[in-house]
């Protein structure tokens, strides 16, 4: 269990070094970069949250993957003039769902 918790912590700093480059990216508006930065963004949230899976923090982690994708077709949206961008409410609202649950089952152990 170790070895997964370690590499759960590798992927997780790798991540955020990704994130805040496509984040960073979209804000320059560096679009080559920033769309490319959506690939091992995304990827490395989908391996947390698979590398999570039976642990206690697999709803949060999908949660995030959640968020990435709706950010990123966000950011899409916005460099290619799309309308579409309030699609993007629907990976957030099933990243709300998959936090709301964890919370809730939280709640739910803690006052039993």
């Amino acid at each position: 269990m170790a070895d997964i918790e370690k590499d759960t912590r590798s992927s997780e700093n790798l991540h955020i070094l990704f994130w805040l480059i496509k984040d960073s990216c979209w804000l320059m508006e560096y679009k080559i970069l920033a769309m490319l930065m959506v690939i091992p963004t995304i990827f490395l949230a989908i391996r947390i949250a698979y590398l999570s899976y039976k642990s206690h923090y697999f709803l949060p982690n999908l949660a995030v993957v959640c968020w990435i994708c709706a950010n990123a077709f966000w950011m899409t949206c916005e460099f290619y003039k799309m309308d579409w961008k309030t699609w993007a409410i629907i990976p957030f609202i099933f990243g709300f769902i998959a936090i709301s649950i964890f919370y809730a089952k939280n709640y739910s152990t803690k006052t039993k």
